[in-house]
């Protein structure tokens, strides 16, 4: 029997839309409880190996050694050619911007990055995986903005355990408040030059530690990873052209065979979801109206519960289209809210600068992480100018070859220093927390549409002097540290790139204790619809400055449990 449907008349126990890091964590925790799931991905199936083209191809093997055709990013990918994973490798995993279209409000700029595939952009991600604490999860209600998120740390704790055990995260304990631990693999290594300015740097700062980054990938597997067909990682830096060995976290590599082995999955590729089908008499969801990506006709599919996991904009753009009597403004949209409160991490400002001496040292492989210094600006103090803080991320590497490219030289000599490694270089970048601001929103466009007949998202967000503020004390604490640990001809930048392109947005349909301030309840449930759950970055209430997907799944598998429960008990 096939994995793939196209029409089916099955009442499914649950529809998952959407396929990446939430969705398939959503279908492998269904799958294995016994619950017939179907996972709906609008675009095409990507299968595990079979299908990463790009891999293992060197430079010159490619026409254009890795560029795009530049009349190719004309037409296609004027958006998406700002990922940093983007290249002729992996331009196959990325949206056509053409076909995607959106827009912004004059005056702002959002670059939306996509990836319609299976797997999502679970084969695109940065893989950095931190757990949230404490201090995250009040900082809403100690200051103000935004509302109170309604869980805290102990809710999440033993889920993020959960999650830990099964993706595979490298990383080193260090008993932090701010970050607290996870259940790791061993941690890659520092080089020499990062441990040298980390020692300086925590001698000079007592409120600052220079960790190892912690990544979702393969250091060394364990007996269940290796059951899952997956393997060490290899450190060859191909990561975004899908990874044969399975070494780093991804639905193809883990969460999609757990949910097939169970023979409860079925998926439909393809399928470009329109909106809920809402039953005003049970005021419950009832399925999903979806158009063929082919060949444009549209059908339905049927569920007990439906959990949306197409991405933080997909999901409340599905929300806000879903319309009835009882929802004119978008389903679930008591409240006014849906659509507000959108934020995306902010990485404009850091320093960097040249450390002397190592030169008898170099590094092997090319490592899947860097180093990070948590947020030290977690506890509020109104004499910094700014709410909120920012983490630092870096790494000390040598100049190759490549850097010779803008030097001076001539000759013989010229030609002698490309066979040497450079001068050791070393930088720190912030990725700084956006505050939640009703002003900063998605809605429909009123007349525009893309090819699927669905009113594109018009995107109104911006960062606020907040943000503009934490970035100027980011490119001046970051040139401080690097200064005390003897780094040389530091420049510090701030930038003001617009937001989206750390790919981390969120907000959009936020949990809360009152549904009339919030989408959702504690558990990702919608206050107004019992058997609808939303357990992408839409649910978040704030950003940290932690990067967002391990949390992402620690709530999607605490939803499923709960989902579960209530559904044993009749109760949606």
């Amino acid at each position: 029997m096939s994995l793939y449907v196209s029409k089916t008349s099955e009442v499914f126990d649950a529809i998952v839309v959407g396929s990446g890091i939430t969705g398939g964590w959503a279908a492998k925790e269904f799958c294995e409880k016994g619950f017939k799931t179907l996972m709906i991905e609008r675009g095409r199936v990507v299968e595990h190996q079979k299908d990463y083209i790009g891999e293992n191809k060197a430079p010159w093997e490619l026409p254009l050694r890795s560029k795009v055709d530049n009349l190719l990013i004309e037409q296609q990918y004027k958006i998406q050619k700002q990922c940093y994973a983007f290249s002729d490798t992996t331009k196959h995993f990325f949206g056509n911007d053409k076909e995607l279209p959106y827009q912004t409000k004059e005056g702002t700029e959002f670059s939306w990055i996509r990836a319609n595939q299976l797997g999502g952009k679970s084969l695109l991600w940065h893989r950095q995986s931190y757990r949230w604490s404490d201090h995250d999860f009040n900082a809403n209600k100690l200051d103000g903005y935004g509302n109170d998120w309604p869980i805290r740390y102990k809710d999440l704790a033993s889920w993020y355990a959960h999650v830990e055990s099964h993706a595979g995260i490298s990383g080193s304990t260090e008993n932090l408040p701010q970050l607290p631990d996870s259940v790791y693999l061993p941690p890659f290594e520092m080089n020499q030059p990062e441990k040298f300015v980390k020692a300086k740097i925590e001698k000079h700062f007592d409120d600052r530690k220079m960790i190892i980054g912690r990544c979702a990938h393969l250091s060394q597997p364990e007996k269940h990873h290796l059951e899952q067909g997956r393997g060490p990682c290899m450190a060859r830096n191909e990561c975004h052209r899908g990874c044969s060995f399975g070494a780093y976290f991804s639905t193809q590599s883990s969460t999609l065979p757990a949910a097939v082995a169970t023979g409860h999955l079925k998926i439909a590729p393809n399928s470009v979801v329109h909106s809920l089908i809402y039953d005003d008499k049970t005021q419950r969801v009832k399925g999903i109206r979806v158009i063929d990506n082919e060949n444009l006709t549209q059908r339905e599919y049927f569920a007990k519960v439906v959990f949306l996991c197409a991405s933080t904009l997909g999901s409340t753009q599905i929300l806000l289209n879903s319309k009835s009597r009882h929802f004119p403004n978008g389903l679930g949209n008591r409240s006014g809210v849906l659509g507000h409160y959108l934020m995306d991490h902010n990485y404009n400002a850091g320093s960097t600068g040249y450390i002397d001496g190592f030169e008898d040292e170099y590094y092997a492989g090319r490592r899947p992480t860097g180093i990070y210094v948590p947020n030290f600006n977690y506890t509020p103090d109104k004499s910094r100018g700014f709410l909120r803080g920012y983490a630092l991320s870096g790494k000390a590497y040598r100049e190759n070859w490549k850097h010779m490219q803008s030097a001076d030289g001539l000759g013989v000599e010229f030609k002698n220093r490309l066979k040497h490694a450079g001068r050791w270089k070393f930088g720190l970048h912030a990725q700084g927390e956006m505050l939640p601001r009703f002003e900063n929103q998605i809605s429909l466009h009123s007349s525009l549409k893309d090819k699927w007949g669905i009113p594109q998202l018009e995107i109104n967000c911006q960062y606020s002097d907040n943000e503009k503020r934490m970035m100027q004390s980011a490119a001046e604490e970051s040139a401080k540290m690097l200064k005390v640990a003897g780094v040389k001809d530091i420049k510090s930048y701030v930038s003001h790139d617009a937001p989206g392109l750390a790919i981390h947005e969120v907000g959009t349909a936020r949990m809360g204790n009152d549904p009339r301030e919030s989408v959702l309840n504690g558990f990702n449930q919608c206050h107004d619809v019992k058997n609808l759950f939303v357990t992408d970055g839409s649910s978040f209430c704030s950003t940290a400055v932690q990067n967002p997907s391990l949390t992402f799944m620690a709530l999607t598998v605490r939803a499923v449990d709960y989902a579960v429960k209530e559904l044993k008990a009749r109760r949606i």
